[in-house]
């Protein structure tokens, strides 16, 4: 096959026995026979954050819980005093490691919020390190407002004086400097209530801002269908899904991004509903989640493996997962995600003699090079 490029598109896809006179052969670059994929897509990460949980791994393999851990003053909480400490430079390097070990996996996209800051300075100061990240390195940065995402300390048992206090003005304030592509939640009885995220959705409508949910992790309080209610670009986890919202997210066309990481993580046992999405017909993605506390996990081919081999993905689902669900699940499907006329030129050739290959192995880099054209 050829794949001819201009101005930084994809304008030629066809057998190389039929590229048209005008395109000249000698300018093309033989790739040797490589498999070659559309760029890949980590479409949920936490990438900028403070400090580490290792500590909290030790307590939940001695029998502590997510919850038991959020409640007793860890979790995101723990996570949000480390990422104040930092400045906006500083979770910058912070995070340049992770962001290069999925640039050195063949991903070109990857999406990061906020939440571990949790005043508005806090955020907006994640963001802008989030938009930093994407100056440094050669890769698109989607953002996303996670200020939804834990009720913290100073606020207590207040968690809609937060909502008016920190989450409405910040989205305000983030939306004015175009720091934000999306606003995100997290629906749980931990973090926020379906109508307390109905507002963050509602206000977010008003400045014109998709939206995104954590949801159906834990537990099934109806986010995934509240989401889909919204026309949600992705509602994620989703291990508590039933089918009347994998039904609802098929039918708004919500994609479903499943996080098999922090499924692994958190040693839990109730997987998503794949069967229950597939018959509904909802598009499934995969993500790493990269995160300090449920999702250590900085490898996109691990997560590929990891929906294959703990939720029962086929190698094809999961590579069409972190390419063009994944592109979907951003808001870019008509950007990236797939090669064809018309789309960006962002492709990750592989060592490798079967697109299979990429979910098989564990612990191993067949990329051969990231092709970006500008």
């Amino acid at each position: 096959m050829a794949i001819g490029v201009e101005a930084g598109r994809i304008a030629l896809v066809c057998p190389r026995a039929e590229v048209p006179a005008d395109w000249l052969l000698a300018d093309m670059e033989d790739l040797g026979g490589r498999l070659v994929t559309p760029a890949l897509i980590d479409c949920h990460t936490h990438l900028v954050f403070g400090g580490n949980r290792a500590d909290e791994f030790r307590m939940r393999l001695e029998g502590a819980s997510y919850e038991a851990i959020a409640e007793a003053g860890g979790g995101i909480v723990s996570t949000m005093r480390a990422t104040r400490a930092l400045s906006e430079d500083e979770l910058v390097v912070a995070a340049l490691p992770r962001l290069d070990a999925l640039i050195a996996e063949g991903v070109a996209t990857v999406e990061i919020k906020s939440g571990y800051g949790l005043t508005v300075a806090d955020e907006l100061k994640m963001l802008r390190a989030a938009r930093a990240l994407g100056r440094q390195r050669a890769v698109r940065v989607v953002t996303s407002l996670l200020a939804a995402h834990a009720v913290p300390p100073e606020y207590k048992g207040r968690a809609d004086a937060y909502l008016d206090e920190v989450v409405l003005p910040g989205m305000e304030a983030a939306h004015a400097e175009s720091l934000i592509d999306a606003v995100d939640g997290f629906c749980e009885a931990i973090a926020f209530s379906p109508g307390q995220i109905e507002r963050v959705f509602s206000h977010a409508a008003r400045l014109g801002l998709p939206v995104k949910l954590h949801a159906e992790q834990l537990s099934n309080l109806g986010g995934a269908r509240l989401a889909a209610a919204h026309g949600a670009l992705s509602a994620d986890h989703l291990e508590y899904l039933d089918e009347a919202g994998a039904q609802a997210m098929a039918a708004a066309g919500t994609i479903a991004v499943l996080l098999p990481g922090a499924f692994y993580f958190l040693r839990e046992r109730q997987a998503p509903p794949v069967a229950a999405l597939r018959a509904a017909g909802a598009r499934i993605a995969i993500a790493t989640d990269c995160n300090p506390g449920s999702s250590p996990l900085s490898s996109l081919l691990t997560a590929m493996n990891m929906a294959c081999t703990l939720f029962g993905l086929t190698p094809e689902e999961a590579l069409a997962g972190v390419t063009r669900e994944a592109a979907a699940a951003l808001g870019l499907g008509d950007e990236i995600g797939t090669i064809e006329p018309g789309k960006r030129a962002e492709f990750a050739v592989w060592d490798v003699n079967d697109p299979a290959e990429l979910s098989y192995r564990i612990g191993f880099n067949p990329l051969h090079r990231r092709i970006i054209e500008a």
